[in-house]
């Protein structure tokens, strides 16, 4: 029968855990031109949301961040780009970056991360700064704020929702944003602005950040990243309509923080099939010095800096999430 660990034995095991999940991550990210890892948050909320209770809140976003400065040597992502070309990359390097532009990355997020002393860089989307809302957000507040009964949808063609309890309310979300998501941009908007109509739902207009917001992290030494202006699916526009996006972006970030922005993050970012190698090339053209997307995988070898991968860090225990981020280290990344 196995005998329960003594106090020493458990101290023992507590301090030698740590160095034999660095060793493995070493072996596995062992610098040069090999194992960056890239983390992808959207959100930190204050506290926990029963309507989305995955999405990490301020306790859980400031205990993955200190298991991952534990145990990574973690990087802003312009140095990591940098020292990726250049073959210079330490063991473990790591990045953390941001999507989308939320008020709660600026009031929640940064203060977490100066208090870990902790760098990440932050892609905005700049057509929802100061009052706007991203289309998904209009429909997952629509259906908070809807009264109790059934959303009915049919004349728009969605369905009918029933909204009577909370895992009702969860499970409407995701279908009626499976049936949004690769609509053309401007039918979309009108089929989610019909919706809010539908449900007679006023709407917050504080979600995204504000431009003092984006300065704010500007002046706190993050980094700030382009992500188009209006988040659309770059593969479903004319290359005209899609250089615009990619370039206003940057331009209008440019002249809000008063420095270059040299870093794009490709919006919802699924190689091959919301962004190809047209946009890739764009990118280039448009003189970012690197790009991430949201396919899975650590940079290996000589990695292409427009298309680098991204992983989204979901497990709470420190165990689950080391072995989660070694994983990610022997995953290759699909490129468009």
């Amino acid at each position: 029968m196995k005998q329960p660990e003594s106090g020493a034995d458990a101290a023992v095991h507590a301090s030698t855990a740590p160095l034999l999940e660095k060793s493995l991550l070493s072996l596995l990210s062992p610098g040069g031109r090999h194992g960056l890892s890239i983390l992808i948050y959207h959100r930190v909320l204050p506290r926990k949301d029963p309507l989305f209770p995955s999405e990490v809140d301020a306790a859980e976003f400031s205990a993955q961040v200190g298991m991952l400065k534990s145990h990574f040597r973690v990087l802003p992502l312009l140095e990591a780009v940098r020292r990726s070309r250049e073959g210079t990359l330490p063991p473990r390097a790591a990045a953390i970056t941001f999507d989308d532009g939320y008020a709660d990355n600026a009031e929640v997020a940064l203060p977490i991360l100066q208090r870990h002393g902790l760098h990440a860089t932050f892609f905005v989307a700049t057509g929802f700064l100061n009052g706007g809302r991203m289309w998904n957000d209009s429909v997952y507040e629509l259906v908070r704020r809807a009264p109790d009964g059934v959303l009915d949808a049919t004349p728009l063609g969605l369905g009918t929702h029933p909204l009577h309890t909370e895992p009702d309310r969860r499970q409407a979300i995701p279908a009626l944003i499976r049936q949004l998501k690769y609509l053309p941009m401007a039918e979309r908007q009108q089929q989610v602005d019909r919706l809010v109509d539908l449900a007679g739902a006023a709407l917050p207009e504080d979600l995204m950040m504000t431009t003092a917001q984006v300065r704010k992290l500007h002046a706190a030494g993050m980094g700030i990243g382009a992500h188009t202006v209006n988040h659309p699916i770059l593969a479903r526009l004319p290359d005209h309509e899609a250089r615009h996006e990619i370039a206003q972006g940057k331009l209008a970030l440019e002249d809000m923080i008063g420095a270059s922005v040299p870093l794009f993050a490709y919006p919802n970012g699924k190689p091959g099939e919301d962004y190809e190698a047209r946009h890739v090339a764009m990118a280039r053209e448009l003189r970012f010095e690197g790009a991430v997307s949201t396919s899975w995988g650590a940079s290996r070898g000589r990695p292409d800096l427009f298309q680098l991968p991204r992983f989204t860090p979901w497990d709470r225990s420190r165990l689950r999430f080391v072995l989660r981020m070694a994983r990610n280290l022997t995953t290759s990344a699909q490129l468009a």
